[in-house]
């Protein structure tokens, strides 16, 4: 099948696929370091097929067998006395590697997540990931938006996003925003024009994202229209500026 998406930058995007899958990936942990010990407390994924929520998601919280930090108290709300009666990650790790098996990690910041869960998989003799298997939405911010704040946060509020349930950081409404801001980066929610016979998997594609935003509404992606701030409007024309001999003054 044939996916044609326009980007907002105005490059014209063609692929071939059938349903591709993606697992957007978040953690939350004791600490910020995983050499001095620090461990996850709270794992979560959201598949994606052809860059959409199916509403299929895997989520848990671990007993990291370690104090959380009082800052990762702070910005989670989780408690040490909350995880105690929680799993282990390894008594969680097939579950969890069986739900992603092969897919593309979509994550923001992804060496931070893969050093931990490679951290993680090591305790276990489990096979590692590779930054190969990731695509790093911080970097994509990055090269999109130069000179703008590029954290989730800031990301969901140049995209519209609504985050007014997300009081506290955690993985799975992490992931879940993520997969909006994902899909933003890539252009927006209209993947493409399909040509083509009629697709009786693109059709129950369709009926499963169309019944998961009818189940919640709150997860819609809100108005494409964001406009660039004076920053950004500034730093533009400063890189018209810079090409030589542009088509657009040609005379034709």
């Amino acid at each position: 099948m044939l996916h044609v998406m326009l980007h907002e930058k105005g490059l014209l995007i063609m692929t071939v696929s059938g349903n591709f899958r993606e697992i957007v990936l978040d953690t939350e942990t004791t600490g910020l370091n995983w050499e001095d010990g620090d461990r996850i407390v709270d794992l979560a994924c959201v598949e994606l097929v052809n860059h959409i929520a199916t509403g299929n998601s895997y989520q848990t919280h671990i007993n990291p067998q370690k104090n959380m930090s009082s800052e990762a108290v702070d910005i989670t709300g989780i408690t040490d006395d909350f995880l105690m009666d929680k799993p282990l990650f390894c008594e969680i790790a097939d579950d969890f590697l069986n739900f992603v098996c092969d897919a593309k990690l979509i994550i923001h910041n992804a060496q931070f997540d893969i050093n931990f869960l490679n951290s993680e998989l090591a305790r276990i003799n489990k096979p590692l990931f590779s930054l190969d298997q990731t695509i790093d939405t911080l970097e994509m911010a990055k090269k999109m938006l130069p000179k703008s704040q590029i954290n989730l946060n800031a990301l969901c509020k140049k995209f519209n996003i609504n985050t007014s349930h997300r009081s506290k950081h955690g993985a799975l409404v992490d992931c879940f925003l993520l997969a909006e801001v994902y899909l933003h980066l890539l252009g927006g929610r209209q993947e493409g024009l399909s040509f083509g016979t009629h697709d009786q998997n693109n059709e129950q594609n369709v009926k499963m994202v169309t019944k998961f935003f009818r189940e919640n509404p709150q997860r819609r992606l809100e108005n494409l229209n964001f406009a660039p701030t004076a920053e950004e409007l500034s730093f533009h024309a400063e890189f018209l500026k810079s090409i030589k001999s542009p088509l657009w003054l040609s005379s034709g």
